[in-house]
């Protein structure tokens, strides 16, 4: 299992897309698997029900997708904020930190509505702030970090695959 994490609008689910698909591998991406089991864009149940609920409902949605089968998940940005989520992500598969700056991201998303964490009066701040509070914690739970500065897709999903070769087999003992 390859795992994508990283901060709102790092190319998770892009660059997961692209990598599924180079791998002939399906694709899990744990927001659209939240939203089609709550009927309703996460947005809406943010509003409604808040975050503590939301992250409860993506806690049982990952635990479920990291058990199956082999896949590549691309997770939601928040995911690594429960610890339960790092290890089981850490532990049961591949986990790749695409890392982008408050700043490029800030670029990426300044006109998306979608992202209820980003409808504040100072987005470029809240990103800051989400990226001081998470980058550590995608670290801890990462096993590669892969820097998105300036890299065209191809670029991503080809440095992604390279990390992956690295990686000794599962039965032969690092040394």
């Amino acid at each position: 299992m390859i795992v994508l994490v990283g901060m709102p609008g790092s190319g998770k689910s892009t660059v997961g897309r692209a990598l599924a698909r180079r791998l002939r591998m399906n694709l899990a991406d744990s927001d659209q698997v939240i939203e089609q089991r709550l009927g309703s864009t996460i947005r809406s149940y943010f509003d409604q029900h808040g975050e503590a609920a939301f992250r409860d409902i993506e806690e049982a949605v990952i635990d479920e997708l990291t058990s199956g089968a082999p896949l590549v998940l691309a997770t939601g940005g928040g995911a690594v904020l429960r610890p339960a989520n790092r290890q089981r992500l850490h532990q049961r598969g591949t986990v790749i930190y695409l890392r982008s700056s408050p700043e490029q991201l800030y670029r990426r998303l300044r006109h998306d509505t979608r992202r209820p964490l980003l409808q504040v009066a100072d987005p470029l701040q809240r990103l800051r702030d989400l990226y001081a509070t998470r980058d550590p914690l995608y670290r801890e739970c990462a096993h590669f970090v892969i820097d998105t500065h300036g890299a065209m897709l191809p670029t991503l999903v080809d440095r992604v695959l390279m990390q992956l070769e690295l990686m000794p087999p599962a039965d032969k003992p690092v040394r």
